[in-house]
């Protein structure tokens, strides 16, 4: 695939949370709708956390065939990142739980802040965009693991990439949304939500691609390839984390329950479907 057409649909699975910004202006869904819709991306991110480890250890595994130490050091390497793409983001919402917003990154702050009905507040345009801000930092790496897999030609995985991330980041854009549900930001307000936000797996698409092609097709680039697909298993395992604390907190176990089944079906859907078209 061209650099091109790797960055345009990089971009298109990032701001697709311009799809869940709006309901900032239009109100918040109820409990049930919320609960099913978390779930849903629980659902989608434990599909995409499947095929990206199951990416990473095929080669791996190829690479200690031809080598047992080089596949050791692989699969040590994949072990890192996971554990560095998991970790960053836990120090930075320990962070940023210091700073006097009273609020963490990602979709699960977001959403836990907007069902806070009893204490309003304070600042929440600033409560928002910090929030975008952190699942910015966790969408880079989704971004390097899109980008790696178009650059080394795993084409149906990238489009997995592609179509389950997107659906993952319209909930995060339900998250973004919560803190300011009722106060009607502007359109260009939310448009900055948005790259904040989305713009990220656009850049990532862009290093991982580019670094990945610089590798070549040897033990570097394998190494580059374990190394982003470790780190967005990390980060996709702090978000699923983070969403089911938020499911614990919303309710609705049945409903979440369902979103969960159909989530997950939606990523393994899109799959065999892909593998149906032959890409």
């Amino acid at each position: 695939m061209s650099f091109t057409g790797a960055a345009i649909l990089g971009a298109v699975s990032g701001l697709t949370i311009l799809l869940g910004l709006p309901i900032a202006r239009w109100g918040r869904p109820g409990p049930r709708l919320m609960a099913f819709l978390t779930s849903a991306s629980v659902g989608v991110l434990l599909f995409i956390f499947y095929d990206v480890i199951r990416n990473a250890s095929e080669t791996v595994e190829a690479r200690m065939a031809a080598s047992a130490g080089q596949g050791a050091g692989l699969g040590l390497l994949l072990a890192a990142g996971l554990a560095f793409g998991l970790f960053v983001l836990v120090v930075f919402e320990r962070v940023s739980r210091r700073s006097p917003l009273p609020a963490g990154p990602g979709a699960m702050a977001a959403t836990e802040a907007a069902h806070r009905t009893r204490q309003p507040l304070p600042a929440p345009l600033r409560t928002a965009l910090f929030i975008a801000i952190g699942i910015g930092l966790h969408n880079f790496s989704e971004g390097l693991a899109i980008g790696q897999s178009a650059a080394s030609g795993a084409y149906r995985f990238f489009l997995v990439l592609v179509i389950g991330f997107g659906l993952h980041n319209i909930t995060e854009g339900f998250g973004i949304s919560g803190p300011m549900i009722g106060r009607r930001p502007s359109w260009r307000f939310l448009g900055l939500l948005g790259a904040v936000g989305g713009g990220p797996t656009f850049l990532g698409t862009l290093i991982g691609f580019g670094v990945t092609r610089l590798g070549g097709s040897g033990l570097a680039s394998q190494s580059v390839s374990v190394l982003f697909l470790g780190l967005a298993a990390g980060a996709i395992v702090y978000v699923i984390g983070e969403l089911q604390h938020v499911n614990r907190k919303i309710g609705s176990h049945q409903m979440g329950m369902l979103g969960l089944l159909c989530g997950f079906l939606a990523g393994y859907g899109t799959d065999m479907l892909l593998k149906g078209v032959g890409a």
